[in-house]
């Protein structure tokens, strides 16, 4: 099959879909893969790169469409790709349908298939969403502590204060995580080596129990009412509750919010779901944050996009295989697991939005 690695346009999205050698892999199954012109080069791969291990080069994104049935992207495609694309096509990438409903309407339109990443789901792992959701618990992370500084509008605390058997009276940062899945669960990690006081939110019992195998200084909190009291203390809110193929509830309030200290940091990584904090809407990287209520929140759509070079060996690493599976004969009758992440059939709606 032609496969067709499309270039990114997001703001500040240097991600490409497929690294060099995950197309190695692809070609050694009978492929044909192509990639658009300057594709991989904000992830450090060049055109020449791709050139040596046989790969096509396509000027243009209309030339890409053209020659390629499959269309691998990372990111969804925004308004100005929609003419590129046709009945003819099958698109994989992350879309996050539920909180787009007119992206959603749009491509049913078309008449296309449309295969989301954050969909597939096997062994109880969502194995392609999981090495972004990683990358970007890390990101909230050093982000929301630089976002602390006096100089950015911040509070003015240091995530790990100094250390407490000097200086007794300093505060440690307060950080409150919601969710102890992929994302949560690093974002607490980190918070907590940088010294800060951590504690994350989960209804899940096992949830809270692997996190607190990595990290037992990490406070586990497994009902609501106890965690929504914490939020007038926090420092740093990471919100990164996720119901898989569904919008993210409003679990935070504009008025928990404003219950904040002026300074305070919201980082909410649920924003491709719709976000789970009522005062969130989705920024990217040109203009990355805003203030609701005296609080700075970052809801920057695709975080991982910040790091392109990790985020697309990550992906690239266990993106091959699902690829080829969409090749195959009868796939969507056969595989239960791709089947299960079709969003769009040929023009057809299959989820709930």
């Amino acid at each position: 099959m032609n496969i067709g690695i499309a270039k990114e346009i997001k703001p500040f999205e240097g991600r490409v879909a497929l690294s060099p050698t995950a197309c190695i892999q692809l070609i050694a199954k009978g492929h044909t893969v192509y990639i658009e012109r300057s594709a991989g080069v904000m992830s450090g791969y060049s055109d020449e790169d791709y050139l040596q291990t046989g790969v096509l080069l396509c000027e243009s994104a209309w030339q890409l469409y053209d020659s390629c049935e499959l269309i691998v992207k990372v990111k969804e495609p925004l308004e100005s790709e929609w003419r590129y694309l046709s009945a003819k096509h099958t698109l994989f990438c992350f879309l996050h349908l539920a909180a787009n409903r007119r992206l959603a309407e749009q491509l049913a339109d078309i008449g296309l298939t449309a295969v989301a990443f954050e969909s597939v789901s096997e062994n109880q792992c969502l194995p392609l969403l999981r090495p972004m959701s990683q990358i970007a618990g890390k990101i909230a992370v050093q982000t929301g502590a630089t976002l602390l500084h006096q100089q950015h509008g911040g509070s003015g605390v240091l995530m790990g204060g100094v250390s407490p058997s000097e200086h007794a009276d300093i505060d440690n940062a307060q950080v409150l995580v919601l969710g102890a899945g992929s994302a949560g669960t690093q974002a607490a990690l980190l918070a907590s080596n940088m010294g800060a006081n951590v504690a994350v939110f989960d209804r899940s019992p096992m949830a809270l129990r692997a996190l607190q195998r990595l990290n037992n200084k990490v406070e586990l909190i497994g009902d609501a009412p106890t965690c929504l009291e914490r939020v007038p203390s926090t420092d740093l809110l990471v919100a990164a509750l996720l119901v898989p193929g569904k919008q993210a509830p409003h679990f935070i309030t504009r008025a928990h919010i404003a219950s904040m200290r002026k300074g305070s940091v919201a980082v909410d990584i649920s924003v491709d779901q719709g976000g789970c904090i009522e005062t969130t809407r989705a920024t990217t990287y040109e203009n990355p944050t805003y203030i609701s209520e005296g609080v700075i929140h970052f809801c920057v759509a695709n975080m991982p996009g910040a790091v392109p070079r990790t985020a697309s060996q990550a992906l690239s690493l266990v993106l091959p295989d699902y690829i080829h599976r969409l090749t195959l004969t009868n796939w969507f009758e056969n595989d239960k697991i791709m089947q299960q992440a079709v969003n769009i059939k040929d023009g057809k709606l299959l989820i709930n939005i």
